[in-house]
């Protein structure tokens, strides 16, 4: 509400004619940046006043902050300073505060990009459990993984325009990967002969890349036009080839987020 729109019309749960406090009052919000507390006080505190914020008593609002840090698992630290938290604990603490206010719609930007893996889990399972609740949540990120298994619908932003939105089963159709990444018995790999041998074997069904760097078992593989990475590998075991792993580069969801940005940038 510290803006007035310049062009074009929002509608929120289907109301267009909110005006900013009610929209405050219905719409949770969890930031990308961690600076948006006040360190030197309390977990307790911190949320206390931004309850107070939304129009609690004072009573109610610590209540209301107790009830919502035991909800995020931050009982235990909510007496000590923000500041000595970690990044993870701070997170919490943002989806703690977003809770205050039991959303109708949660509007999360960027929140796991650099936590790790056990923490980014733990704020996607906070987040579910609001949305099984009935909270719409509005998610935005770039770890394209991040939405498989995870949201309902997908829109791709790029070049300021949508490119794309559906399921992120729709999203995957659009995308398909070529190239896969075969971790083989290091002897099969033994120099310039060791490929050029695994060429032969794979003949026209593919075309075999260098090892990656760093790695001296591993081969980037690319069937050909309407060859398939099962009929490579067949190739390979049948000559003996000892084929340990088999991944694609990158998943289909990666492939179409790529293909589309490309698309816009063209």
């Amino acid at each position: 509400g510290l803006a007035s729109p310049t062009e074009g019309s929002v509608s929120v749960l289907g109301d267009k004619a909110l005006t900013a406090r009610e929209l405050r009052d219905r719409v949770g919000f969890i930031p990308a940046g961690d600076r948006t507390f006040y360190l030197r006080l309390s977990g307790l505190e911190n949320l206390a006043f931004f309850a107070r914020l939304h129009g609690l008593r004072r009573r109610d609002a610590v209540t209301r902050s107790l009830a919502v840090l035991e909800a995020v698992g931050l009982a235990d630290a909510a007496t000590r300073p923000v500041g000595g938290w970690s990044h993870g604990m701070q997170k919490r603490l943002s989806v703690a505060r977003a809770l205050l206010i039991e959303p109708d719609v949660l509007l999360v930007d960027e929140a796991t990009h650099d936590l790790d893996p056990e923490g980014a889990q733990r704020i996607r399972m906070l987040v579910s459990a609001l949305s099984s609740r009935g909270t719409a949540v509005l998610w935005a990120t770039q770890r394209i993984e991040e939405i498989r298994g995870f949201a309902d619908t997908v829109t791709l932003l790029a070049a300021g325009a949508v490119r794309f939105e559906g399921s992120v089963a729709e999203l995957a159709d659009r995308g398909s990967s070529g190239r896969y990444v075969l971790r083989l018995a290091g002897a099969a790999l033994h120099g310039d002969v060791g490929r050029a041998r695994l060429q032969r074997v794979l003949g026209a069904s593919a075309s075999l890349s260098l090892p990656l760097a760093g790695s001296a078992e591993h081969v980037v593989l690319e069937p050909h036009a309407g060859r398939s990475v099962g009929e490579a590998i067949a190739a390979l075991v049948e000559a003996g080839v000892a084929v340990l792993a088999c991944r694609q580069e990158r998943s289909e969801v990666e492939e179409a987020f790529l293909s589309l940005s490309a698309e816009a940038g063209a």
